[in-house]
């Protein structure tokens, strides 16, 4: 018998590839030459500080340093102190959805959904797009609709349409939905906070935008899926065997409980929107909400109190990559500090774009995003990566604060639909037996109309982003 072997694929890790970045960020520290702009008192926040334009001065002598070849080291659990907030946020976040889902509120309510929309294919899109856009839009959810893969392809079978359009009606409204949240403690809440924005400020113009979005999604998968029910020949996976393997859920009942607790998760995201807006609450009021509606919603489910906290710490076990990633990228940023270069870049970047319009900037800054996206999918990781440096940037060459946290949300939300490290469409392609290459084909076109109208979104925010409430 013939030996076989098996074709490895290259990958590399997020956190090691953060860790590199640390290390890198060290060894600039070398050859970068040190400088500092002038800061001074934000007006609207004197607690925090923003760059004069036209401060930068370069250190030389006493007021330059030297770090030691083990500096990264120590600096880990500097990054992790400053990411503390946003770690904790994580943990917590985390443990509560686990509650959520144990109740069986989250799903039962996503099944149900999608059986009642099953009734015609252009219902069945539609509704698909706006739940799995409106679960991202809110609260970051992603790895919640995996399980659901099989179901919603089982259906796409049953109506003479394929698993490219299961696949589409998932993650194109999960990358949308990233893309364009107005309250993801995951991407965009962290983002404002190092922007120093308002948190939560234009959810309401980031929601129209995503409304904008989702129509082109939906005219693109509606017409593949036309498309393939007129000619089954024509799907991209028409060479892939879906005789076994997709059968319907068990278990979609949403009884009186599990409707009382979902009643009880979107009270408290309307509550912690009233309360940025009315009385400034921040972070610790937001960890603060989603942990009442936690305890809330283990009463409700009748968990017992031993029940509820175990489910908890394995929610909040299973957030500890995303933590640390956290932590190690915020390590960048104190690297960078430390070694008194980080002004230093921001000059440099300003330098190349001087003289440039503002809209170009944030087009600019839309592209790095993007391509930062496709070696840190997590969301999180990206912006303490690179909002510490494009924030600053954004006040050197025009950009509204604003206008740079939706750059950041572009880049990383909608690449989330393909990115080919992401565990998470990976592993949705996989259970829908969808090939990598025949996604790219269907959504590879999709993120080039997507892009398009982003651009348009990112100059009209330049200009109009107050007027909107940005």
């Amino acid at each position: 018998m013939a030996a076989t072997t098996t074709k490895k694929t290259w990958s590399i890790d997020s956190l090691v590839l953060i860790f590199s970045f640390i290390i890198a960020a060290q060894l600039l520290s070398y050859v970068v030459p040190q400088g500092e702009f002038e800061r001074e008192p934000y007006p609207d926040n004197p607690s925090r500080s923003m760059i004069v334009a036209g401060s930068y001065e370069n250190l030389d002598g006493e007021t330059a340093t030297t770090l030691p070849p083990w500096h990264f080291l120590v600096a880990i659990s500097e990054g992790l102190a400053q990411g503390q907030s946003i770690i904790f946020l994580i943990f917590l976040v985390g443990g509560v959805i686990a509650i959520l889902r144990k109740s069986g509120a989250i799903d039962a309510a996503l099944m149900k959904a999608v059986e009642h929309l099953g009734h015609s294919p252009w219902i069945l899109i539609a509704g698909c797009l706006a739940i799995f856009s409106m679960g991202s839009y809110t609260v970051g959810m992603g790895e919640e609709y995996v399980p659901l893969v099989p179901i919603i392809v089982t259906m796409c079978l049953a109506m003479r349409m394929d698993a490219v359009v299961a696949m589409g009606i998932v993650w194109v409204p999960y990358g949308i939905g990233w893309a364009c949240s107005g309250i993801n403690p995951f991407n965009v809440i962290i983002a404002q906070n190092i922007a120093n924005v308002p948190l939560t400020s234009g959810a309401g113009v980031r929601f129209v935008m995503m409304l904008a979005f989702l129509a082109i999604a939906f005219h693109h998968v509606y017409r593949y899926a036309m498309r393939v029910q007129k000619d089954p020949s024509t799907s991209l996976v028409a060479h892939v065997d879906y005789s076994t393997g997709f059968d319907s859920p068990k278990d979609i009942r949403l009884d009186g409980r599990r409707i009382a607790i979902l009643t009880v998760f979107f009270l408290g995201i309307l509550l912690f929107v009233f309360g940025t807006r009315a009385h400034g609450w921040y972070i610790p009021e937001l960890n603060a909400v989603f942990l009442g509606v936690g305890i809330i919603a283990a009463a409700i489910a009748g968990m017992s109190a031993g029940e509820a906290s175990r489910t908890f710490i394995r929610g909040a076990s299973e957030m500890t990559a995303a933590a640390l990633i956290v932590g190690f990228a915020r390590t960048i940023e104190v690297v960078l500090s430390d070694g008194q270069i980080i002004d230093s870049i921001v000059y440099g970047i300003a330098g190349l774009l001087e003289g440039l319009p503002a809209e170009v900037s944030a087009i600019g800054m839309l592209a790095v995003q993007t391509l930062t996206n496709l070696f840190i999918p997590s969301g999180s990781g990206q912006a303490f990566v690179t909002m510490p440096i494009m924030s600053p940037l954004a006040e050197l060459t025009g950009v509204p604060q604003q206008t740079a946290v939706l750059a950041f949300q572009f880049g990383d939300g909608f690449t989330n639909m393909i990115v080919p490290t992401s565990a998470l469409v990976m592993g949705a392609l996989a259970l829908g037996r969808v090939p990598y290459t025949a996604w790219v084909r269907f959504a590879g076109p999709l993120l080039l109309k997507i892009f398009a109208l982003a651009i348009v979104f990112l100059v009209v925010s330049v200009h109009l982003g107050e007027a909107f409430g940005f």
